[in-house]
């Protein structure tokens, strides 16, 4: 059985969110076949959204609860599962903390905190004289 609370932190400016992700033993298969859905996504170099980037790092941190590995050795190589280029515009910036609150099979339940998972592109505005873009009031 597999169940993963996920809390979603994001823009300061928004409330946080909660997400739950349940299988049982016999609804596993559906879980991986979304998995196997986005692996073909990002083999064809599309982008995921939200939900998608969801269920990449919940498989992530359920196969490596299952491989025996430490909460601090999940966390560590979080940031290199996606970066910014697999995730639509804005997705980064709604995952700045993801806390999973996981119980993975028979094992003890543990809690694993992600700060900026996907690395932010620093994004520099330009003033809109020099891109050539003009506002004029309308009379």
């Amino acid at each position: 059985m597999i169940r993963i609370e996920v809390l979603i932190e994001g823009e300061p400016d928004i409330l946080p969110s909660i997400k739950l992700f349940e299988f049982k033993d016999e609804d596993e298969a559906i879980f991986l076949n979304v998995i196997e859905m986005v692996k073909d996504k990002l083999s064809r170099n599309l982008r995921l959204n939200t939900h998608e980037t969801l269920h990449v790092f919940c498989a992530y941190i359920v196969s490596e609860i299952r491989s025996g590995k430490s909460e601090s050795q999940i966390i560590d190589n979080s940031s290199k599962i996606l970066t910014s280029d697999n995730v639509l515009f804005g997705v980064p910036e709604t995952l700045r903390q993801i806390t999973f609150n996981t119980t993975v099979d028979n094992l003890p339940k543990r809690v694993i905190r992600f700060t900026k998972p996907i690395p932010i592109m620093n994004y520099i505005m330009r003033d809109s004289k020099t891109i050539g873009i003009t506002c004029e009031k309308q009379r």
